[in-house]
């Protein structure tokens, strides 16, 4: 195991072809716009060391078994109206045309704009222990063009509609009964499967066209944050009427 260059309030670290992003920003790694830049350095940081058709895989996973990511911080559109689109859809459209499979290792709780979060990379281990994955921008008032894409390409229709107009919280193991996640693990061994994982798939990679065939399957959604980043001449979202 290596650590791969500095990064605030993350590190990246090597273990063969996976990389490993542990997300260190307290409170509860709640994803802002410089953060999300910071995380979006890490993944093209991956991508220039292993270089074009290789072997390789990415796992997001949290410091401690308690949070994963909870959400944004809504606070900053107050202050920064192109908050999201400089940062959060950004991070989503990246991790969706990564060019090697990605993991998010679900360590604990997952609340609000974590969800797409972690359902854009293409496999999810969860915390069989502890943690809810529950994403309620109908409980906020909350609203941005692409929202329910993630959910409605990846999952059951009837499982994407609890998730998004019933704001349902999801148990590691109800998640895994729903097909929310591919797997649910003990804390102490959550790391290993991941990183078996990440051999398992890094494979695929190596041929060049991982990011084209998965554009085949979710382009919808690549294409929706796509049109929201990096936009500040019109509006993008509905600001949150409460906040978390």
């Amino acid at each position: 195991m290596s650590e791969v260059g500095k990064f605030r309030n993350l590190s990246l670290e090597r273990h063969g072809n996976v990389f490993v992003i542990t997300m260190q920003k307290p409170p509860e790694n709640r994803l802002n716009s410089w953060y999300c830049q910071e995380l979006i350095r890490a993944f093209r940081t991956v991508e220039k060391i292993l270089g074009p058709d290789s072997e390789g895989a990415v796992i997001t996973r949290g410091s401690d078994a308690k949070f994963w990511c909870t959400g944004l911080e809504l606070d900053e559109t107050d202050t920064n109206p192109f908050a999201n689109s400089d940062g959060f859809y950004p991070l989503i459209h990246t991790i969706l045309d990564f060019p090697f499979p990605t993991i998010a290792l679900i360590t604990g709780h997952t609340f609000g704009g974590a969800c797409p979060f972690a359902l854009a990379h293409d496999y999810r281990i969860m915390n069989s222990k502890r943690g809810f994955f529950c994403m309620p921008p109908v409980n906020l008032g909350l609203h941005f063009d692409g929202i329910g894409s993630l959910p409605r390409l990846k999952l059951r229709s009837d499982i994407a509609a609890k998730m998004l107009l019933e704001g349902h919280r999801w148990t590691g193991n109800e998640a895994l009964r729903d097909g929310i996640v591919h797997a649910v693990a003990e804390p102490e061994r959550m790391l290993d499967v991941a990183l078996k994982m990440g051999r398992t798939w890094a494979p695929k990679a190596k041929m060049g066209v991982y990011a084209a065939l998965r554009a085949e399957l979710w382009g919808e959604a690549i294409k929706k944050f796509q049109r929201i980043s990096y936009v500040h001449g019109r509006q993008t979202s509905v600001p949150a009427k409460a906040k978390i």
